[in-house]
This record gives structure tokens, C-alpha cells and sequence, in this order.
């Protein structure tokens, strides 16, 4: 597993808690807050353009 360092976890109402870090190779990844090790990884930018989506309402029905 690649040593990532996590940002605080993000947490919006109820139980939508998410993390994402990056690698030293710069490598983005995202996991559900205390599941670390279940991660899914894509570009920073990528993933970064998902959470902004999430948090505006555009994927509401997700995360439900």
C-alpha cells in the first residue's frame, strides 16, 4: 500500500464522512473516514472536482 498522508475528514450531515490523500508521487485518493485502507485513487484534480460536486448538491441522490 503507498504511504499516503490524509487530510481531516470531511463530514456533511449524517454519516457522509470522507478523507482524501495524496502520495509522495502525487497520486490522489479518497475512503470513507476510518476505512482507510478501502480507498479509491484518480487524480487530484479529478477527485477534487467530485467532493466540490457532492457539496454543491449536484450528486445529493448519492450519498442517501
Amino acid at each position: 500500500m503507498p504511504e499516503i498522508q490524509w487530510e481531516d475528514p470531511f463530514c456533511g450531515e449524517g454519516n457522509s464522512c470522507f478523507r482524501i490523500g495524496v502520495d509522495s508521487c502525487g497520486n490522489a485518493f479518497i475512503a470513507v473516514s476510518g476505512q482507510e485502507d478501502l480507498f479509491i485513487t484518480d487524480s487530484r484534480d479529478a477527485l477534487r472536482t467530485m467532493i466540490l460536486d457532492i457539496k454543491a448538491g449536484k450528486a445529493d441522490h448519492l450519498l442517501r
